[in-house]
């Protein structure tokens, strides 16, 4: 349950009307300027503050801050050096019509097809991975059956977790090449992979290895359509949320992690998660919470707290960076002010574009599947004789941002997300080509 001011902090009791919540609203409000005209690529573009001389197809690694997430931020900045006490307990603490955090958690929900009471405000995924496997009841004789494919921070939160509770980690492929991997496929690894032991699922939505997106709905009711005991699945979601034209809340997964820093431009050091609220119920939470009342009120009375648990009282608690936190609402009305589908759209076309110009090179082995529906916003080759460190070297030297997958086997990797035009994407192939001695 969300705190109140008068509940959490009574003795703070009268206040000037110049700080009070209402007034607080629309002073900050006053400190944001009207959103810009996004009717056009060229003006999305225009609200990043990009090097001009460089090509940036690396841009999900983390985001350039666009005009309105940056006015966003500043105006909260301003106001909390302004007054620091007033603002951050008003924002943190104040009823549900005044309270900024909530004002957040329902403009992320909309954004999911979410209620506002199932989102959780973490600072990026591998926060909101470790809350969730560290938060499940899992014990010793337990699995967690997760991918090969995924990534350092989603292993290393189950391996990290399974040595306090005793559950035990198994990973299986689900392809070995994703170029040329099926959903049907797919969907019969992980059924095949799934073990008496198996209580937990683990997947990745897009795996920033190879750039393939898997079929995550698919994947979901099959698991659901098994017999044996109920499995929880756990999403790490980062790479497409943002860049799909997809309800997270109607993907069918228990859990959902992700960062916001990357294709949703929300500001440097945010994250959520998403679970409706009988998955929030199963959690131990992890990190003592400032949104819970439920929680503040045992703490007062030295007793366990009775309710269930829900997205608020797993949030982390503490003070955070809250001009940024707080901001993360200006980037998800961004999206929508541009809308799912025409960013999805964008992204695929500029993909698809990206994908057909290596193909063409016989010396370039594309990883990324050529189907939109297995690929998203990262595309994954390697040039016959180049290392992939060199490739992304030599894109470098003609001012090209590319970067390398940070795995075991590292492929080289360009993204090409909103910041880029068709032409960048052409003289990026180009550029491929003449690495490859092809030119």
């Amino acid at each position: 349950m969300q705190v109140t001011r008068r509940e959490f902090l009574a003795a703070n009791a009268a206040l000037a009307a110049a700080v009070l919540p209402g007034a607080l609203l629309a002073a900050l409000q006053a400190e944001t300027p009207a959103a810009p005209d996004l009717s056009t690529w060229e003006r999305v573009r225009a609200q990043f503050s990009l090097d001009p001389a460089l090509m940036h197809l690396a841009s999900f690694f983390i985001a350039s801050h666009p005009v309105p997430v940056r006015d966003a931020i500043e105006g909260y900045r301003r106001a909390i050096d302004r007054n620091p006490f007033h603002v951050v307990e008003h924002g943190l603490f104040a009823e549900a019509e005044h309270n900024v955090q909530m004002k957040v958690q329902a403009e992320v929900a909309d954004y999911l097809g979410a209620r506002p009471q199932d989102v959780c405000l973490t600072g990026n995924t591998t926060t909101g991975l470790a809350l969730v496997y560290h938060g499940l009841p899992l014990k010793a004789g337990d699995e967690v059956l997760c991918t090969t494919h995924d990534h350092y921070s989603h292993h290393e939160s189950i391996r990290l977790a399974n040595q306090r509770s005793g559950a035990t980690m198994r990973m299986v492929p689900l392809y070995s090449d994703a170029a040329t991997a099926s959903t049907d496929a797919m969907v019969d690894a992980l059924l095949k992979g799934i073990g008496p032991k198996t209580r937990v699922v683990g997947l990745t939505w897009v795996h920033s290895s190879t750039g393939m997106r898997l079929p995550i709905r698919e994947l979901a009711a099959a698991l659901r359509a098994r017999s044996g005991p109920p499995l929880l699945l756990v999403v790490d979601g980062v790479h497409g949320l943002g860049s799909t034209d997809e309800t997270v809340a109607g993907l069918g997964c228990d859990y959902f992690c992700a960062g916001t820093h990357k294709w949703m431009f929300a500001p440097r050091g945010t994250g959520l998660v998403w679970a409706n609220a009988d998955n929030w119920a199963r959690l131990r939470p992890v990190i003592p919470s400032f949104s819970d009342l439920d929680q503040y009120q045992a703490w007062e009375r030295q007793a366990p707290v009775a309710s269930p648990t829900n997205a608020d009282r797993m949030a982390p608690g503490g003070f955070h960076a809250f001009e940024h936190q707080w901001a993360t609402a200006a980037a998800f009305a961004m999206h929508r002010q541009m809308g799912r589908a025409r960013v999805a759209g964008r992204i695929r076309e500029l993909n698809d574009q990206c994908k057909a110009g290596l193909a063409a090179n016989p010396k370039v082995k594309l990883h990324t599947p050529i189907s939109p529906g297995l690929s998203a916003g990262l595309v994954a080759f390697e040039v016959a004789g180049v290392s992939p460190a060199d490739v992304v070297r030599q894109l470098f030297a003609r001012n090209i941002v590319a970067s390398t997958s940070p795995y075991a086997v590292t492929y080289a990797r360009l993204a090409p997300s909103l910041v880029n035009t068709a032409d960048e994407v052409e003289r990026a192939v180009r550029a491929v080509r003449e690495i490859s001695g092809r030119a």
